[in-house]
């Protein structure tokens, strides 16, 4: 349960600074697990932004509205289930980018 705080850190900073928190945490802190966790964080807020960009260009010929609300639903639940699992202390890896890192 070593760095718990720092690891709920990570989750959270989804819904306040995806891209800064994540970014500041793997400069300045030493341990290995938070910076494979950040980095897993802000490849998924960029590959969420990137994907919320698609469905909103192709809302346009309403495909993109059930992609937009599932990608939408995404940014919110994978951050908390994070969140959920630091807490008891057990390790997460974000869907997709997860499995890279």
């Amino acid at each position: 349960m070593e760095n718990t705080g720092l690891k709920v850190l990570v989750h959270a900073s989804a819904f306040f600074a995806p891209f800064l928190v994540p970014f500041i945490l793997y400069l300045v802190v030493d341990d290995h697990e938070i910076k494979r966790l950040s980095i897993q964080a802000l490849l998924f807020q960029v590959m969420m932004g990137f994907a919320i960009t698609v469905s909103i260009i192709l809302s346009f010929v309403l495909i993109g509205i059930p992609l937009l609300i599932a990608f939408g639903l995404a940014t919110i639940i994978v951050p908390v289930l994070g969140i959920i699992k630091a807490l008891n202390g057990e390790t997460y890896n974000y869907p997709i980018v997860g499995r890279f890192f």
